[in-house]
């Protein structure tokens, strides 16, 4: 893959999900204050600490999805593969999406799926275009022609 096309990926993908981080941060919002609102409750919980876990859960999903959209832009800056532990993070985050995407299918439906699937794709793009060095095709093969087809010991049976 190409330095520009690898780069476009990365950069791309980094924006999708600074896009995305804004949605989800919105959208933990909006949910909070309904709950707040309307004063409801799942169970007897306090709709206080609902609408408080509502929105803690879209600020850490906010900055998670930032840090990797960061990891992402130095990635494509610098034009190396990521670090152990930002490729950990970008696995993690790709994994998310994977299993949000399969839950979104019967609860949201095949547009929301489609663009979580999108996401996902773009990640794993990322990741398998910045592959650990010296990983082409060929790189365990020797130089020259390669070993002589086996031949069998006795002809075939007519």
């Amino acid at each position: 893959m190409s330095v520009v096309v690898r780069r476009l990926v990365a950069f791309i993908a980094a924006l999708v999900l600074a896009v995305e981080a804004v949605g989800i941060v919105i959208i933990n919002v909006v949910l909070g204050t309904v709950v707040k609102n309307q004063d409801m409750s799942l169970a007897g919980t306090d709709p206080g600490a609902m609408s408080k876990g509502t929105w803690v859960l879209g600020g850490v999903s906010g900055l998670f999805l930032l840090l990797c959209a960061a990891l992402l832009v130095l990635t494509g800056a610098r034009d190396r593969a990521p670090g152990r532990v930002a490729r950990t993070v970008l696995i993690c985050c790709a994994v998310v999406h994977g299993v949000l995407g399969a839950l979104t299918v019967g609860l949201v439906g095949w547009p929301a799926f489609a663009w979580m699937m999108v996401v996902l794709g773009l990640i794993v793009l990322a990741l398998v275009a910045y592959g650990p060095e010296g990983a082409a095709p060929d790189a365990g093969r020797k130089a020259g022609p390669g070993p002589e087809p086996e031949k069998p010991a006795a002809p075939a049976p007519a």
